[in-house]
């Protein structure tokens, strides 16, 4: 009986199938059923508030669990729904569709997102923004970096002065097209983007919305602590700058360093050699309501006075005070004067601004799957016990220690608050008296958090900013993990050293 062969060729038309990393939509799906499931381990607690609602110091507590099973599931089956529209209930606090309260969902950010796609549409279909970059690569052929430094400086000084940062989603459909067309990837726009405005967020010095509810939540002054702030500022902006800068020249010398990769078309957008042709009054027209219309939304969401008199002043009385649902209605507005201005026509504006939506609706739907995640983590109440376990973790510890222990358990919180005016309503009273025992400032803590929470937020994919800015810029996360990452190394120790110096100087 002779021995059986076994044919161990492959056969035609069966090939191994290469393993890729999967897309957001799937990375924010697994993230929330480990949110979920976390849930079930981590015991529901909380802290008693004060007449301002800040938790108070000791009083942490467990809760009996107050969901079923059902109730659980149900949460998960409905997070991208409270995702978008979830109200919370004013008084139990839980998010649901179906309830009386205040907005929780993403619904203000993913329109914004849609009339921002709708505006930059209609405008690219004016053909003014593609002259308009062509001659702007073109003048800067030969220092094209000088862009990247400007686009970044700003964005950090918006980020420390007003928290600049979901409002950056709207600038990726310029900057993309304009970073191609001088010789660089699409990551070098999402570095210039998210690390130049996150850079400024977390070296605060002014921003209302966290060095301002941190500072009043630890009951001092927005101004105590600033020097240390103006410092951090300087130093790791620079560090920042240079890094993106670094890694855009490499790209530009050998295109196959690209971290990103590249699109179809896109090592096919490049700066002519030769002066291209001049504008037309109707483009020109147009670019300056496209520049008109964003510096007016960076004014129009500035709370002019807390910035310049303290986070207790009075607005001034020119003060707009606008936030995602006026800045949705401006640049639908801008969408029809725009095309108005650039001859489209309403058949043709019509389809643009359709057009807009529809390219963009991805990436809104991204944001609205992240903040699903954050609705779980608040119905299951898990977050005070976190916290709780990372009080004890600084309690007892040298100053210096304190500092950057400080920093340290600031991190997870961030990932499980996004927000950071939420985040320092929540840590702030807590972690601020521990720095009395400790002997060091309460600025000091206000610094070391507002540092884990810009750090952290670099990189969490529950946070609109990354992920509806990567899904914009169609750059794989895991892609942007790897740029982000060695900058956010050299962070991390440069916090750790300004924390542990300013702890010991005192």
């Amino acid at each position: 009986m002779s021995e059986a062969t076994i044919d161990t060729a492959p056969k035609p038309g069966r090939h191994r199938r290469k393993w890729t990393f999967p897309s957001t939509y799937t990375i924010l799906a697994c993230v929330t059923l480990a949110v979920w499931l976390a849930a079930f381990v981590i015991p529901p607690g909380a802290y008693d508030t004060d007449a301002k609602g800040h938790p108070v110091a000791g009083s942490y507590h467990r809760l009996a669990a107050a969901q079923s099973f059902g109730t659980r599931i149900r949460d998960l089956f409905l997070a991208p729904v409270n995702g978008l529209y979830g109200i919370q209930d004013g008084k139990s606090g839980q998010v649901a569709p179906d309830v009386d309260g205040s907005l929780y969902g993403a619904a203000a950010v993913f329109l914004f997102v849609l009339a921002v796609g709708a505006f930059i549409t209609v405008a690219f279909a004016t053909g003014a923004l593609d002259s308009g970059i062509g001659r702007l690569a073109y003048t800067l052929r030969n220092r094209s970096y000088l862009l990247i430094v400007g686009i970044m400086v700003v964005f950090a000084i918006a980020g420390t002065v007003e928290g600049f940062a979901e409002e950056t989603l709207g600038f990726y459909a310029l900057l993309v097209p304009l970073t191609l067309a001088l010789g660089y990837d699409r990551m070098t726009a999402v570095g210039a983007i998210i690390a130049g405005a996150g850079i400024g967020v977390l070296c605060s010095t002014v921003n209302p919305f966290a060095t301002g509810t941190a500072s009043s939540a630890a009951g001092i002054a927005i101004g105590d602590g600033i020097v240390l702030r103006l410092a951090m500022l300087v130093v790791l902006t620079a560090v920042t700058v240079a890094y993106v800068v670094w890694y855009a020249r490499r790209v530009k010398a050998d295109p196959e360093k690209s971290w990103s990769g590249w699109q179809p078309g896109d090592r096919d957008v490049k700066a002519d050699e030769h002066e291209p042709d001049p504008m037309t009054r109707r483009q020109v027209a147009v670019l300056w309501l496209v520049g008109l219309t964003f510096a007016f939304m960076i004014f129009s969401i500035i709370p002019w006075g807390t910035v310049i008199n303290g986070p207790d002043a009075k607005p001034f009385g020119w003060e707009l005070d606008w936030y995602f649902p006026e800045l949705t209605a401006l640049f639908l507005v801008g969408a029809i004067v725009v095309g108005l201005v650039g001859g489209l026509g309403e058949g043709k504006m019509s389809e643009n601004v359709g057009k807009g939506f529809s390219d963009f609706v991805g990436a809104g739907f991204v944001i609205v799957l992240a903040r699903g995640v954050t609705v779980i983590m608040n119905n299951t109440q898990i977050t005070s016990t976190v916290l709780h376990a990372l009080e004890g973790v600084v309690s007892g510890t040298s100053s210096a220690v304190f500092a950057v222990a400080v920093f340290l358990v600031n991190v997870p919180l961030a990932f499980l608050i996004p927000s950071t005016s939420g985040h320092a309503t929540l840590a702030m009273p807590i972690m601020a008296p521990l720095a009395d025992f400790a002997h060091v400032p309460r600025s000091l803590v206000v610094t070391g958090w507002q540092s884990a929470s810009g750090w952290a937020n670099l990189v969490t994919p529950t946070t609109a900013v990354v992920t509806g800015g990567i899904a914009l810029a169609k750059v794989r996360y895991d892609r942007y993990v790897r740029f982000i990452v060695p900058l956010m190394a050299i962070l991390f120790v440069l916090i750790g050293v300004f924390l542990a110096v300013a702890a010991w100087i005192g």
